[in-house]
């Protein structure tokens, strides 16, 4: 979700490399063989091979969860990297390393980076050597539906060669900014959201705002999202009762009727929407002192659009905070006090701020 980070995994080590991606809904195996070029103190530049296998749950809707387990990073260094290590008395590595994997999922473009740790290798005195990192990788929500895919990218590496007594030799610490050779498939996983649901409904809890009245009105309802074969939304509010005073004394009381007007669309994006939404006003009543000033047919004379957009913490399968900003534009149809009622209510400034809950 920024939450973004929340995301995906792939790991990659390099003489400390991991990989790691996250899905969630069948079981999919994934046995990955790359090459990497990583440069190494004395000795300068090495071929490493990289192993990767993993198992990831990849889900079937928009929306669903993606994770990953068993992760299992196997890389194998040259004999001259043992050699180079040799000449500094180095008996054993370890270290961490940083892995940067892509996620692609839709109009979604996330760049990750994920930390890995490289456990402590026993040298051999000559020849190749394995080393095996790992890391964890959190739960990832996946936002919308088509090709989804991992993809791995470069590493780097901040190793620390001990010698046999575990102090440490001569090179210190070094890090190793390793990248993929080229001509090599470096898409660790990648499968279809499917389009099995096509929308979501809610419930809907909150208030609105109107400025010009100075007053906050409970709203209740319900919220329907189409996602296939294209998003749009349609909002619906039950008659709401607004409570006011004109000059700090005057009680007033006015039905609100919000319904929706026109085409309803928006995008997703990032597990949550925006919504472009256009309503119509009806003020069906207006009282003052308790005596009705408004005729039923009183209403917005243009249809009120507004961008209603998912907060922090939303989540489609699930719900959560949405707000939106709105204009009232004049009044008409109000009978004799419709010019006044009017300047009542018209105005900017005012706002939606409600929770929706999954039905």
């Amino acid at each position: 979700m920024p939450k973004a980070r929340w995301l995906l995994a792939a790991g990659l080590a390099c003489l400390a490399v991991a990989c790691l991606a996250s899905p969630s809904a069948a079981a999919t195996q994934v046995d990955k063989k790359l090459s990497y070029t990583c440069p190494f103190p004395l000795i300068g530049e090495q071929k490493l091979d990289v192993e990767v296998k993993a198992s990831f749950d990849v889900p079937s809707a928009p929306g669903g969860t993606l994770t990953t387990s068993g992760l299992a990073v196997s890389v194998v260094v040259p004999d001259k990297a043992t050699r180079g290590l040799a000449l500094v008395g180095a008996a054993s590595v370890e270290g961490t390393a940083a892995a940067e994997v892509t996620l692609a999922n839709g109009s979604l473009t996330l760049p990750v980076t994920v930390p890995l740790t490289v456990a402590k290798t026993t040298l051999p005195p000559s020849g190749p050597f394995t080393a095996q990192a790992t890391g964890s990788v959190p739960p990832i929500v996946v936002p919308n539906a088509g090709k989804t895919t991992i993809t791995l990218g470069g590493f780097s590496t901040r190793l620390t060669p001990k010698k046999a007594d575990g102090s440490f030799t001569g090179l210190g610490s070094f890090t190793s900014d390793c990248t993929l050779d080229p001509g090599q498939d470096s898409v660790l996983l990648s499968f279809d959201v499917g389009t099995t649901q096509s929308g979501y409904h809610y419930s809907l809890t909150g208030t609105t705002t109107v400025k010009a009245l100075g007053t906050t009105v409970p709203l209740n309802g319900s919220f329907a999202v189409t996602t296939q074969p294209t998003f749009s939304d349609r909002p619906a509010f039950d008659p709401a009762q607004a409570a006011f005073k004109l000059f700090g004394f005057v009680p007033g009381t006015a039905e609100l009727r919000f319904t929706p007007d026109g085409e309803q669309t928006g995008s997703l994006g990032d597990g949550g929407f925006v919504a472009h939404t256009k309503l119509a006003l009806a003020v069906p009543q207006v009282s003052l002192f308790g005596v009705p000033v408004a005729d039923q047919n009183c209403r917005a004379s243009a249809p009120i659009p507004v961008d209603l957009r998912t907060g922090t913490g939303f989540a489609l399968a699930a719900g959560g905070p949405v707000a939106g900003t709105y204009a009232i534009p004049p009044l008409t149809d109000c009978g004799a006090f419709t010019g006044y009622l009017s300047s009542l209510f018209q105005g900017e400034g005012n706002a939606f701020a409600v929770a929706l809950t999954a039905r």
